[in-house]
């Protein structure tokens, strides 16, 4: 089935087209710039892309676009948007009404803006792409996929905040955890790569310029390092993680900051960038640590540090571990951290190949011959998932 792939930001769409069955990829591209002039960038495997300047003042414009650039004689892939069997979405946060995807009807969209609150920069955004997709396409199938749903098997015990248990009952205040499709789409080719055994411990570590882990039995999450919302975990690109709340305080007190300029800090002015003052990019921390700096030195080391601090977590989490898992722009590409990360964590049956770790993404096993727990690089593909799920659903 031919199913189209939106990811709305408040100012951005990404999309892709593709099959469900195999995964093979027509064509996907971005619209930047929505609301301010609008910029189209065009790609389909084997020929050169295309960029385009084209007014977008709302995602409906941006949405029109891709469907005229993909039907365009010369540059397109398909005679008519007819060949478009479905749309799937990516929604951020399905709050406690979601634990998996779901087909968009009316009692989806209002579940969908009743979590706004939890979600408040992404939901938005999503909401305005399924809406013109709606509007647009008004007769295909739009399914949504949750960026919270996999996670969404966790026990009370790793879900709950220990704060008072009414803003559980009352306002859904618990860890819902992010990158869900992601760390779907790794566990369940690791598992399938550890030969589909009836008991298996899989530590997912989605590193990027976001990054979380989540620890998996036997394909269900049983916990995850990001909470309410994206910002918990350990550093980031440009997120703090997790840090005592004591220094909101403390610094709002001090320099007079409302809890929206706080925020504001944890969330774009922190992470690695904070701590190096160089850079969000792991590559220019790389750089600017053989170079002598020490602050980016101590951004790199702290990031490995926090990553090997909850891998030992879960694996007493779990009972153990089966396979370590890599993906995500850092986690495929940088061999150097994940043979950091590695570093270490060989009392626990961990030992990594260094030959076949000099790949860059690759599915491959990069453990060493002796090594009692499997470290995999698997490049995600939550694309794919959401299309699995939309082919699954419509069929249905």
């Amino acid at each position: 089935m031919k199913i189209l792939i939106i990811n709305a930001g408040s100012s951005s769409l990404k999309y892709q087209f593709m099959e469900s069955e195999g995964g093979q990829v027509f064509a996907k591209g971005l619209c930047e710039r929505i609301g301010i002039d609008g910029r189209l960038t065009h790609k389909v495997p084997g020929r050169e892309d295309v960029k385009q300047d084209i007014p977008m003042p709302t995602h409906g414009e941006a949405i029109q676009a891709v469907l005229d650039i993909m039907v365009d004689p010369a540059k397109g892939v398909i005679a008519s948007t007819d060949e478009i069997a479905a749309v799937g979405h990516r929604v951020l946060h399905g709050g406690m009404a979601f634990t998996k995807s779901c087909i968009i009807d009316d009692a989806c969209i209002e579940a969908i803006k009743k979590c706004i609150p939890l979600g408040p920069l992404h939901n938005p955004a999503n909401l305005m792409g399924i809406e013109a997709c709606q509007k647009i396409m008004p007769n295909t199938p739009q399914v949504a996929v949750f960026d919270t749903a996999f996670h969404m098997t966790m026990p009370p015990k790793a879900y709950i905040y220990a704060i008072p248990y009414e803003y559980y009952e009352k306002d859904d205040v618990r860890r819902y955890g992010f990158h869900g499709t992601s760390h779907r789409y790794v566990s369940a080719r690791a598992i399938d790569m550890l030969g589909n055994p009836e008991h298996s411990r899989v530590i997912c570590c989605h590193l990027g310029n976001g990054s979380s882990l989540s620890a998996v039995v036997d394909g269900k999450c049983v916990d995850t390092t990001m909470g309410l919302g994206p910002l918990a975990g350990f550093p980031m690109g440009t997120r703090s993680g997790d840090v005592d709340a004591t220094i909101l305080e403390y610094l709002m007190g001090r320099y007079g900051y409302d809890i929206k300029e706080m925020l504001n800090i944890l969330n774009k002015k922190s992470g690695v960038l904070g701590i190096s003052g160089v850079s969000s990019d792991f590559r220019d921390l790389d750089e600017a640590a053989a170079q002598g700096n020490e602050r980016a030195a101590l951004a790199l080391e702290k990031f490995i540090y926090e990553v090997k601090k909850f891998i030992g977590a879960y694996a007493t989490a779990m009972g153990g571990v089966d396979a370590i898992v890599f993906t995500a722009g850092i986690g495929e590409n940088s061999k150097e951290l994940r043979a950091s990360i590695c570093q270490g964590l060989e009392y626990m049956g961990v030992e990594m190949d260094e030959e076949k770790n000099n790949v860059r993404g690759q599915e491959v096993d990069v453990s060493a011959a002796g090594s009692k727990v499997k470290i995999f690089i698997i490049p995600t593909n939550e694309e794919l998932m959401i299309a699995m799920d939309t082919a699954e659903l419509c069929a249905k």
